[in-house]
């Protein structure tokens, strides 16, 4: 990891341990001092181009026809120099992530204009019954030593990879015997409430057959201010801001057998982010004439709506994996994990909130309630993969079966009202991969059968939403989804790839649920209940719940020498009837909305290695979308419109440019600095309906910006390592590219310059 701290004697943790795939795969590096043994272990993972995402077992990169990313430990190291957000890293390095949001929500935060499946050691993070976009922190970024990102949609993992999979590996032990690592930042914007601290250790142990890491780790943040020295609004979906984060994470394993070919791990991780409650949010106002002539950003004062509670992240599970490498000529593996995960957010008082029936709490004479997602899910992963089949060499078989059970639901969580149904949805996956490797060519392809079923518990919609009774009901889906490529080594530097892949999800199944009102009462004259109309049940009518499938096609050629590398790709991915955010003009809330959709993109990543000090990094990413400004009718009397409705800043980020420079003054220290770059972009789009000559029209204009940010580092021989990190360096003031779209009370700036101090001691 790349921490050294000095200043302000308070505590914080972060790990750094290595990126390895499996612990067993691990010889010991040989003797040598800590500096030289660190530079090693970061070599190693910038060579070692194994990945076990979406295939299960350890495969290489190279033989692997797609788009991937992996970002390395140094990356995450750095990082986390300047900023403990849990996407930060992936928005820096990875070219088709969007920009981060610097809260507990991750709304907007795409992969290439789709949701990702985010997984932690291959357990998936939040639920696609309910996606309450808070899936993104989970863990403490310290026990992390690695980020698998498969780009694009897959099936490989199971359901909700529109976008692809983004797939946490914690960190495994390197060395033989014991090590401790002990970490401790401070983080302030030289403001009275802008403090932070970070305090960690983590253990790793590895003798003989047996191997364990331990991490423990507590974040206290203090408040933000943007580059004007303004307080940032508390995110309404939840903030990181004036919260305390607390990490609990243990991992051992051992290797047993003859040829120690067999390996039993089990790991648990419980994280939780609260929030402390002594802000409100004052809301700004973006421009408009004759309302808002002087725009200023959301802010806070200190606060507290009463009777409200914190909001909070809190997830835990745990993972068991036994694999025998020698099981009918191949190799086994079993998997079987447990997740709990819950998700608090923060009070509001909009219409969709209020009902005669209950006396108000707020001060305002209004409702305050907080919505509360529980989700928990089980799942077993068994599979197998056997190379030279039927004796044929390169052919190599990989297969197996997922089943997984996901319940959730959502509650008002201060007056004790259902908001979404109890849910839970069960399926059985199995699939099966074939790859051959034929010279400096290697074909895959594979088919995935998804069979699963949801199930929605009767319930009662709230007053805003008519008190309409809605009867529960099972809805199955099926889906075959197939995979080919191919990829071909053209030399030991040049490759080339074309792949088509699919992917299958649900539609946030949720939103819909909790929206079914009465029909045709647009001044709302319906008596509760609308018992005039025709009651209402989930059943296979239900054509908001129906699965988003995606496919993509995707061409891209990859590079690498002695000392520059680079890779470039092409992708067109589409769906028949996709999902895009929209904003309901009564609520302000995020809806979801069902029309084709198509996203098509370029992207670009490489380094140059000018010498042992000095390396270049870059990377561009350019995305644009479409969808219809209409669905289908579910009376026939039309279809969907084309797709003439451009995806704006809700679902696809913006141009985006990504500069870095290392410079390794000495083996002890180093500096880098970095830079990224949104672009701006004006969208614009019309289409009429020859139904009924309606005419619509969308446009949007969002501002871009550039930010730097350096870290520096440096070891002093037995007493640790030193680091500065420093977010936003120039103090750019800017608004956060997805608040400069109309929604509720979403005008953010992002944080202003930031100073972070860490101390590292390994021992």
């Amino acid at each position: 990891m790349k921490q050294v701290p000095a200043a302000f004697g308070v505590f914080l943790l972060a790990a750094a341990v290595s990126a390895s795939v499996k612990a067993q795969q691990n010889t010991p590096p040989p003797p040598q001092d800590a500096a030289n043994e660190e530079e090693r272990a970061k070599d190693a993972v910038d060579l070692d181009q194994v990945i076990v995402t979406g295939v299960r077992a350890p495969k290489a990169v190279d033989r692997i026809p797609g788009a991937v990313s992996l970002v390395s430990k140094e990356e995450i190291a750095h990082t986390l120099l300047v900023t403990e957000d849990a996407t930060a890293v992936l928005a820096r390095t990875v070219p088709g992530y969007a920009e981060a949001s610097q809260a507990m929500s991750n709304s907007g935060e795409t992969l290439r204009g789709r949701v990702a499946l985010r997984l932690f050691d291959g357990v998936p993070q939040g639920s696609p019954l309910r996606d309450g976009s808070r899936n993104a922190t989970f863990t403490d970024m310290g026990i992390v030593g690695r980020v698998e990102v498969i780009n694009g949609p897959s099936a490989s993992e199971g359901i909700g990879a529109a976008g692809g999979i983004i797939n946490y590996i914690s960190a495994v032990p390197t060395k033989e015997g014991s090590e401790f690592r002990f970490l401790s930042r401070y983080s302030t914007q030289f403001k009275d409430d802008s403090a932070g601290w970070k305090l960690g250790l983590n253990y790793a142990y590895k003798q003989d057959n047996y191997d364990l890491i331990a991490g423990v780790a507590q974040i206290d943040r203090g408040m933000g201010y943007d580059a004007d020295g303004v307080r940032l609004g508390m995110n309404t979906s939840g903030s990181v801001n004036d919260s305390v984060a607390r990490n609990v994470f243990v991992k051992g394993g051992f290797n047993f057998g003859e040829d120690l070919e067999k390996r039993l791990q089990l790991s648990y991780s419980h994280f939780k982010i609260e929030g402390n409650g002594n802000y409100i949010q004052v809301d700004g106002c973006r421009y408009e004439p004759g309302w808002c002539e002087d725009p200023r950003p959301n802010t806070s004062e200190r606060g507290q709506i009463f009777g409200s509670k914190a909001e909070f992240n809190d997830f835990r599970q745990v993972n068991l994996q036994y694999t025998d490498g020698d099981f009918l000529g191949g190799t086994l593996n079993l998997n079987a994990y447990w997740a709990d995960q819950a998700m608090r957010y923060p009070p509001e008082n909009g219409s969709d909130r209020q009902d005669p029936l209950i006396p108000p709490n707020g001060p305002d004479g209004l409702i305050w309630d907080q919505s509360e997602i529980n989700s928990d899910k089980v799942g077993f992963r068994p599979s197998w993969v056997r190379g030279e089949l039927f004796g044929v060499p390169g052919l190599e078989l990989r297969t197996g079966v997922d089943w997984v059970r996901d319940k959730a639901d959502q509650r008002l969580a201060l007056t004790n009202r259902v908001w979404v149904p109890p849910m839970e949805y069960e399926s059985i996956a199995p699939y099966a991969q074939l790859s051959w490797d034929i010279g400096p060519v290697t074909l895959s392809g594979g088919l995935r059968r998804e069979d699963g079923e949801l199930s929605v518990d009767d319930y009662t919609t709230t007053w805003f939403r008519d008190r309409r009774f809605v009867e529960g009901g099972k809805l199955s889906y099926q889906e075959n989804l197939v995979n080919f490529g191919a990829i071909w080594r053209i030399t030991d530097q040049w490759s080339v790839f074309g792949a088509y892949g699919e992917g299958f999800g649900l539609p946030n199944v949720g939103i819909p649920l909790r929206n079914i009102s009465c029909p045709d009462d647009p001044n709302d004259t319906k008596p509760d209940g609308c018992p005039g109309d025709p009651p209402v049940s989930v059943d296979s009518t239900f054509r908001e719940l129906s699965a988003v499938v995606v496919d993509n096609r995707e061409v891209g050629v990859n590079w690498r020498g002695d000392t520059t590398s680079f890779s470039a790709s092409y992708y067109d991915s589409r769906s028949d009837y996709g999902t895009s955010f929209a904003i309901d003009p009564a609520t302000n809330d995020y809806v979801l909305f069902r029309a084709p959709t198509r996203i098509k993109g370029f992207e670009f990543s490489g380094d140059w290695n000018i010498n042992e000090a000095w390396k270049l990094s870059g990377l561009y990413s350019r995305i644009r979308g479409k969808t219809a400004f209409w669905t289908e009718d579910p009376a026939g009397r039309f279809g969907a419109g084309g797709l003439n409705k451009p995806m704006g800043a809700l679902d696809i980020n913006p141009d985006k440019i990504g500069l870095s420079v290392r410079w390794k003054f000495n083996e002890a220290g180093d500096v880098t600095l970095g830079s990224t770059t949104l672009l701006s972009r004006d969208l614009s789009g019309s289409d009429v309906r020859e139904f009924d000559n309606r005419t619509f029209s969308y446009e949007e204009h969002t501002t871009g910006y550039t930010l730097f940010d350096l870290g520096m580092n440096y070891r002093v021989e037995k007493w640790g390592r030193f680091s500065l990190g420093i977010e936003n360096l120039t103090n750019k003031q800017y608004i956060l590219t997805w608040s400069q779209v109309p929604g509720f009370r979403n005008y953010w700036a992002g944080r202003g310059r930031m100073y972070s101090f860490t101390y590292e001691y390994t021992f």
